[in-house]
C-alpha cells in the first residue's frame, strides 16, 4: 500500500513539474513575439488609421491600404477612411473630426491645420516636400470631343458649358480657376486680362457641385459640353468605362497633392508608417498606377506622362499664401468679385 501510494505521488509531481515547465515555455513565447512585434515599429501593434481625404483619392487609397496591410509595418492595422470636398474636410478637421492621416487637394487646406496647431509645421521638411502625388488640370470632353475644345479659348466660346466645382468647398476648383488664369499669363497677357477670363469663363459655368468627384458624376449624368479636372481622374474615368475623351492643354498648371501625419493621432506610429509608405517607392509605384503623377523622381521616371509645353506651379503665381488672399479671400478676393458680379454664391 505504502509502495502505490509512493508511485502515485511521485507521477502527480511529475505532471505538476510538466505542467510549469510547459507554463514558462509558452509565457517565453509571449515575450519573443512581443519583441518581434516592436522591433518593427508599428508592425503587429495594430492600432486603427482614420483617413480623411479629398473626394477624388478615394479609389488609389483603396489600392494604398492593402497594399500597406500587407507589409510588417500594417499587419494588424485597421482603417477607417472619410472623403469628401478638400476644404471641407479640412475645416472639419479644424473643428475636432478625428484622424490620423490627412490627403488634401492643396496646400492651404494643410495650412489650415498647421496654424490650428494640428499639423506640425515641417510637415513638408522632406525630400517630396509633403506631395504624396502631382497631376495636371485637363480638359475632359465627351467622346470624340465634338465641340472640337483644344485651348483655353475654346472655354469661353458661345453655346460651351463648362463644368468645375465650387472654389470655396472644392481644391481641384482652385486649381482649374488658377489654370485657367495662369494661362493667359503664359500667353503674354495681364494679370487684368487674366481676371477678365476667368469672368468670361464662368459665364458658361451652368452649375458648380461642391467637389471635383461630384463634378464628374454632374458631368458623367450628361450636363455639359466639357469638364475641367484632374488629369488622374480623365484616366480614372476612362478606366471606369465612361464615355469620355481629353485634352492636355498647351499651358496648365502642375497639381501638387499633400498629406500629413495629424499631431494628435491616436495611433502616430501606424499612421507616419502608412505615410512613409505612400510616399516611398511601392506607395508611389500605387499612385502612378492611378493615374497620378508620382512625386518620387524615380518612380515618375517610369511612366511615360506627357509633358504640357507651357507647364507652370502655383508658385509661378505667387505661392497659395498670395493667392489665397488675391483670389479667394471671401470678402475681398478676386474671384470672390467676380461671382458677385455675375450673382453667383460664394457660400
Amino acid at each position: 500500500m505504502i509502495v502505490r501510494q509512493k508511485s502515485r505521488w511521485l507521477v502527480l509531481l511529475a505532471i505538476a513539474v510538466a505542467a510549469m515547465v510547459a507554463v514558462a515555455a509558452g509565457c517565453g513565447d509571449d515575450d519573443d513575439s512581443a519583441a518581434s512585434s516592436n522591433t518593427s515599429g508599428s508592425g503587429g501593434a495594430g492600432g486603427t488609421i482614420t483617413i480623411v481625404g479629398y473626394s477624388v483619392a478615394r479609389e488609389v487609397y483603396a489600392d494604398v491600404i492593402p497594399a500597406f496591410k500587407a507589409t510588417p509595418e500594417g499587419a494588424g492595422v485597421d482603417f477607417k477612411e472619410s472623403y469628401a470636398a478638400s476644404g471641407e474636410q479640412s475645416r472639419q478637421v479644424a473643428a475636432g473630426l478625428d484622424a490620423d492621416y490627412v490627403a488634401f487637394s492643396l496646400e492651404p487646406d494643410m495650412t489650415r491645420l498647421v496654424d490650428a496647431g494640428l499639423v506640425d509645421a515641417d510637415w513638408n521638411a522632406g525630400p517630396q516636400k509633403g506631395f504624396v502625388s502631382n497631376s495636371v488640370v485637363v480638359f475632359i470632353t465627351r467622346k470624340g470631343n465634338p465641340e472640337g475644345i483644344k485651348t483655353w479659348d475654346d472655354l469661353t466660346k458661345d453655346g460651351i458649358e463648362v463644368i468645375t466645382p465650387n472654389p470655396f468647398t472644392s481644391g481641384a476648383a482652385q486649381w482649374n480657376i488658377m489654370a485657367g488664369y495662369g494661362a493667359q499669363l503664359e500667353q503674354g497677357k495681364t494679370e487684368q486680362q487674366g481676371l477678365e477670363y476667368i469672368d468670361a469663363l464662368f459665364k458658361n459655368v451652368p452649375v458648380q457641385p461642391a467637389s471635383g468627384r461630384e463634378a464628374l458624376e454632374v458631368f458623367e449624368a450628361g450636363k455639359g459640353d466639357v469638364l475641367l479636372s484632374y488629369e488622374n481622374e480623365a484616366l480614372a474615368a476612362q478606366r471606369s468605362g465612361i464615355d469620355v475623351d481629353y485634352v492636355i492643354p498647351d499651358q496648365t498648371i502642375l497639381i501638387q497633392n499633400p498629406v500629413a501625419v495629424v499631431n494628435t493621432s491616436k495611433s502616430p506610429e501606424a499612421a507616419k508608417a502608412f505615410e512613409t509608405f505612400a510616399l516611398g517607392p511601392d506607395g508611389q509605384k500605387i499612385f502612378g498606377d492611378n493615374g497620378y503623377r508620382p512625386t518620387d523622381p524615380d518612380v515618375a521616371a517610369q511612366f511615360d506622362y506627357p509633358e504640357p509645353p507651357q507647364l507652370f506651379t502655383i508658385d509661378d503665381l505667387g505661392g497659395w499664401a498670395d493667392v489665397k488672399t488675391k483670389f479667394f479671400d471671401p470678402e475681398n478676393g478676386s474671384v470672390t468679385k467676380i461671382f458677385e458680379g455675375q450673382g453667383i454664391a460664394t457660400e
